[in-house]
């Protein structure tokens, strides 16, 4: 006879391969009990990253004696009876794989009770039970694992340094701690801290002690509940980057899962806000019925699979794209420190007449600074005397009002083509210079602005080109000799599949020859002497796309031309044509970045520059 049924113990080690892979397995079941078992509390002890011990407390419901020993039963669980409920799973553990296959590769002694008579003391070394007695009455379980791998010297031979696999358990601790911020967590190593919480429910809370409370002051709060789903938590400004995904925290019904469908709905919330190669920090929790989702798709329950995937995703994106839409997202280039009474310089009186002599020429239309938009009681301060009494500053503020009101009826009436609907996203800012031909320097009563003109022409175009790719029909430029492209072979299938498409966008391309296409049209707002290499690179960028489809190619396509049209760095503007820009940015849909996520603007506070120059302290 060739088969044979394993025994349990060497199914077990087998089972381990999958459910154990390192310490931080280990942590993550043993913790996952102590959630379920309705913990307020848990402690993890660790030694040498958890190879030599493994001790996880907690202060949760316990086992009753018998209980305790079926626990290491293989496929023994309380959380499903029949296979209805294996579509309603509610809790973290269910499978009733992970204490056979940790008592099966280690050392374990476990020592739990319900509260309310003698607990019982467990001792099993490599699956096999070699003490059992009473222990004390606490209420909950303590479980210890010793010499992990000890009888599977394969498995250690995988094992990274300590520092490695240290670094799996707390980013393992990080991401139960943000899935559950009510229940209080504490880890040493080796006898020092590692990790604490409070366990106040407050997940910026958890936040503020894993990341720091610089960037948790940075988090912006999200919520939103359909028919089926409930989602709330925490999404970083987006200039709080991180060089990857792993900082992005997604929960299901209190599970940690990794799902890349709807890791990349979130980028997609941010939209063109990210520079490329950055990801945000980002906490999800999603609430839904179990039945919408299975997590009995992975052995360690790390990944599931949603009924309704495509409303979740979208649900998500368009939450994160709404959020930012109503904040300015201006990054500020120093910290506010907390706001103290300022102490003034003295002004300095010297001689105007002389000095008229020697004020250089403003290089710009005062006009195009309407009054109106400034700070009015800093204009009157300016046209007063120093020290007037109070009667005569009363006097002099109405006349001096009375002054600015018929000035700026003037300079509106003046510059009556500048004005458009305002967009309070943005504030209104007026320029004063260039730098180097590549930044605008802009003021209004909060401060100082710096604008990188390339990339707030980008974003003025991508939205314009956005817009045209949307509706790419009645605008074709006909082609007096018709533009011929040869592509390779591979270029040519791509062609030939996503033909639909790129006609969607105005490129129609006939085939002439076997890997020869022709052009006769395009259209007529692609950028004036790019044609060409607009069209190629838009043929590679669906040869490289993940996904293909119409949206994804209007989206590259109007970051390619916007990009190719955009004035470039070392160029002079004049006064009208900066205004214009600002102008234009500030009606834009998301002026904060630049189609690639590059930041637009930065700010400068009056009070950081008053401080920068000694003028408060």
């Amino acid at each position: 006879m060739k088969i044979i049924q394993m025994p349990d113990i060497l199914a077990n080690k087998i089972a381990a391969g999958e459910v154990v892979e390192r310490p931080a397995s280990v942590v993550k079941e043993l913790v996952e009990n102590s959630i379920d078992a309705n913990s307020t509390w848990v402690k993890i002890e660790l030694k040498e990253a958890g190879l030599e011990c493994i001790k996880v407390s907690d202060d949760g419901d316990g086992m009753a004696h018998d209980d305790a020993e079926n626990a290491f039963l293989r496929h023994a669980t309380s959380k499903i009876r029949d296979e209805n409920d294996l579509f309603h799973v509610r809790t973290l553990g269910f499978r009733g794989e992970a204490l056979a296959s940790i008592a099966s590769v280690s050392k374990l002694t476990i020592k739990t009770s319900e509260g309310d008579s003698a607990g019982t003391l467990l001792r099993i070394n490599g699956g096999t039970l070699v003490e059992k007695q009473k222990s004390d009455a606490r209420k909950g379980t303590e479980i210890t694992i010793e010499d992990l791998f000890f009888n599977t010297p394969a498995r250690l031979k995988y094992m990274k340094t300590i520092h490695t696999e240290l670094g799996h358990i707390t980013d393992l601790l990080n991401r139960l701690a943000l899935s559950h911020p009510e229940i209080r967590f504490e880890a040493t190593h080796n006898g020092r801290g590692l990790f604490r919480t409070s366990g106040s429910g407050d997940v910026l809370h958890v936040i503020s002690q894993i990341y720091g409370m610089n960037v948790a002051k940075k988090m912006l709060p999200v919520n939103k509940e359909t028919l089926d789903f409930k989602i709330e938590g925490y999404i970083a400004k987006p200039e709080v980057t991180r060089a990857t995904r792993s900082y992005i925290s997604t929960m299901i019904n209190g599970r940690y899962i990794r799902s890349i469908p709807l890791t990349q709905s979130i980028i997609r919330g941010y939209h063109t806000l990210l520079p490329i190669g950055r990801s945000p920090i980002v906490v999800l929790s999603i609430t839904m019925d179990p039945i919408l989702v299975d997590v009995n798709v992975h052995p360690t329950k790390l990944e599931v699979r949603f009924s309704k995937d495509k409303e979740l995703f979208s649900t998500i994106e368009g939450l994160i794209r709404d959020k930012f839409r109503e904040i300015t997202l201006i990054p500020e280039m120093v910290q506010k420190p907390v706001k103290k009474e300022k102490t003034y310089q003295e002004s300095m009186q010297f001689d105007t007449k002389k000095a008229e002599e020697y004020t250089p020429i403003p290089q710009y239309k005062v006009l195009e600074t309407p009054v109106s938009t400034l700070n009015q009681q800093q204009v009157i301060n300016e046209k007063l005397p120093s020290h007037p009494s109070d009667e005569v500053k009363q006097t002099q503020e109405a006349e001096v009002e009375e002054e600015i009101q018929v000035d700026t009826e003037k300079i509106i009436d003046q510059v009556d083509e500048h004005k458009v609907p305002q967009n309070d996203r943005i504030p209104q800012m007026y320029p004063i210079g260039q730098l180097q031909g590549t930044y605008i320097l802009a003021q209004n009563e909060n401060g100082l602005y710096m604008i990188d003109q390339h990339a707030a022409q980008e974003r003025v175009k991508y939205e314009f080109f956005k817009a045209k790719l949307g509706k790419p029909t009645n605008e074709a430029q006909e082609l007096l000799i018709p533009m011929t492209f040869e592509f390779s072979k591979q270029e040519a299938i791509f062609i030939e599949q996503y033909k639909e498409e790129l006609g969607k966008v105005g490129l129609f391309f006939d085939q002439f020859g076997n890997n020869t296409y022709i052009i006769r049209s395009h259209p007529n707002w692609f950028p004036n002497g790019f044609e060409e290499e607009v069209i190629r690179e838009m043929v590679e960028q669906v040869m490289h796309e993940e996904q293909v489809d119409i949206e994804s190619i209007r989206e590259d396509a109007a970051i390619l031309m916007s990009c190719k049209r955009s004035i470039k760095a070392n160029h002079y503007l004049n006064q009208d044509e900066m205004f214009r820009l600002l102008e234009d940015l500030r009606h834009t849909t998301d002026p904060f970045t630049c189609p690639h996520g590059r930041p637009i603007i930065v700010h400068f506070s009056t009070y950081e520059l008053e401080k920068m120059f000694k003028r408060v302290m």
